[in-house]
């Protein structure tokens, strides 16, 4: 049932009813949302959902087939970004483009930059402006340093500075969190409920609910490309709002079923990279999923790239079932049975230009070819079987991968390395970026796989995801590993204590 908030807030910005069709493919059947000055707005839908191709028509990149924009109360039509931009909309994305060779405030005032009475670029006023627009949002940013080498956080901070500068009075943020650490988030919600307090009206995209309401006054579901309802963030539930994302309900985001635990199939002792990470030795065991916890940065994904022989390590042994694994090989990871699902799926894990079926097939070359010779109908029989094993949502093998949802890309990843017929898999951040109901599959997906022998390492930095998937839970702070936890004794309190303590500090124990 649809519950429409009742706020005395002007519309600042709507869409009416709007559809998108690419050929025979909707993408929008009803796109229809509310943007008001002073409230923060939050739009969620599963994967396919719907919410990008709306950006896109709200960023001006994309034209409606039908349906009406309206902007303070007027409809208008947006011919392209530059039309959407001129009218006050301005969208932050995940993976901000600015130009590394530029300063921040050349990036800020590109193509405008104030002039003197000469003509020529008026640079200490660019600079002056820009410091009062960092001022503003309360971020000490240095407006003469280069870009290049800038986080991602302060990257998107820059792109907001720009729309400020462009009085931009509605400003979309997708998916800005995703590669944010957890102080870098924080203030950005900071900036963007200061932007809400200027009266602002703020679209925030995001498939953390932990995110969307603490942040968010108002929540708009999309489902199969059409509106759901509209809610105040107040008034509804995570359960509830699943259960319209993906209609119907979800009886266990982690349906995690016990497998028999076997014979130590990873073991890895005293690795060590100077500077990077120290001390590491852990075992997996065949049917075991192993969570592997910590801060961003606390060198959880740099074990894993070493382990798999992606990167060099000092010192230490990795073996597998026993036998000691060649250093820096991935190769030899993967003959021994290792297999990777690394953290970045789109730069790391598929060629986004080549299609679904060679993209699944990447790993089986050598053993679909017959003297040499790949055999397209063994490469597309190969991809069929396991899109279907994985349950992969796509048009035709033939599309290009980047065609993909987030969630369905993941699942062609993990296609490509379960066709190995691995007995080890690292998994890293396996969720991140998919919707809820992806995320049950995946999950189910790493629990029938530990149901099936496979021992499973699996980073998360999701709390919920390690103590509702893992057997057993490392945490690790700064290069080392500071707790062991058993599954039965594992809280969030736990593990973020041993995250944030060296394992030698008071209070920190590991719990076998």
């Amino acid at each position: 049932m649809t519950s429409t908030p009742v706020t005395d807030a002007p519309v600042t910005f709507a869409l009416r009813h709007v559809t998108k069709s690419f050929g025979p493919v909707v993408a929008l059947a009803d796109g229809t949302i509310a943007l008001e000055a002073g409230r923060i707005h939050a739009l969620v839908g599963e994967n396919g959902a719907g919410k990008s191709t709306m950006v896109k028509t709200i960023a001006g990149i994309y034209q409606p087939d039908s349906g009406v924009i309206e902007m303070r109360g007027e409809t208008v039509a947006f011919r392209d970004a530059a039309d959407s931009k001129a009218a006050g909309v301005s969208v932050i994305y995940q993976e901000p483009t600015l130009f590394p060779d530029l300063t921040v405030a050349e990036n800020i005032f590109i193509g405008r930059q104030p002039r003197g009475r000469l003509g020529f670029v008026d640079r200490p006023a660019m600079r002056r402006q820009a410091a009062v627009l960092f001022e503003r949002l309360g971020v000490p940013i240095d407006p003469d340093r280069s870009a290049e080498g800038l986080s991602i956080a302060d990257q998107q901070i820059i792109e907001i500075a720009k729309a400020i500068s462009l009085d931009a009075r509605v400003l979309v943020m997708d998916e800005p969190t995703a590669a944010l650490s957890g102080v870098e988030v924080d203030r950005l919600f900071a900036v963007a409920r200061s932007l809400r307090d200027q009266g602002a009206a703020i679209l925030f995209i995001s498939h953390r609910f932990d995110e969307v309401f603490s942040l968010c006054d108002t929540i708009t579901v999309m489902r199969d490309g059409a509106y759901i309802a509209t809610h105040d963030a107040k008034d509804i539930t995570v359960d509830a709002l699943v259960r319209e994302m993906v209609g119907r309900d979800i009886s266990s985001l982690f349906p995690k079923v016990d497998a028999e635990i076997g014979d130590v199939v990873l073991s890895v002792r005293d690795l060590e990279r100077a500077g990077v990470f120290s001390g590491i030795s852990f075992d997996v065991r065949a049917g075991e999923i192993v969570g592997l916890a910590g801060l961003v940065g606390a060198g959880r994904t740099e074990v894993a790239r070493a382990v798999f022989g992606v990167d060099r390590y000092d010192s230490g042994t990795v073996t597998m079932s026993g036998k000691p694994l060649k250093p820096r090989s991935p190769q030899a990871a993967i003959d021994a049975g290792m297999a990777f699902v690394p953290e970045d799926r789109r730069k790391q894990g598929l060629v986004m230009d080549l299609s679904v079926t060679r993209n699944t097939t990447l790993t089986l070359r050598h053993q679909l070819a017959r003297f040499g010779l790949l055999s397209r109908q063994a490469e597309l029989s190969s991809a069929e079987e396991w899109s279907r094993r994985l349950q992969v949502k796509t048009g035709s093998q033939d599309l290009p991968v980047s065609t993909l949802s987030g969630g369905n890309q993941q699942k062609v990843v993990l296609a490509k390395w379960l066709a190995t017929d691995p007995s080890f898999l690292i998994v890293d951040e396996p969720t991140r970026g998919i919707d809820v109901g992806t995320k049950s599959e995946v999950h189910r997906l790493i629990s029938e796989l530990a149901g099936r022998g496979i021992a499973v390492l699996m980073i998360s930095s999701e709390l919920p995801e390690v103590l509702g998937m893992a057997d057993r839970i490392l945490v690790m702070h700064e290069g080392r590993i500071t707790a062991e936890i058993a599954r039965a004794d594992a809280t969030a309190e736990l593990i973020l204590h041993a995250a944030t303590h060296d394992a030698d500090q008071p209070g920190t124990e590991a719990a076998a």
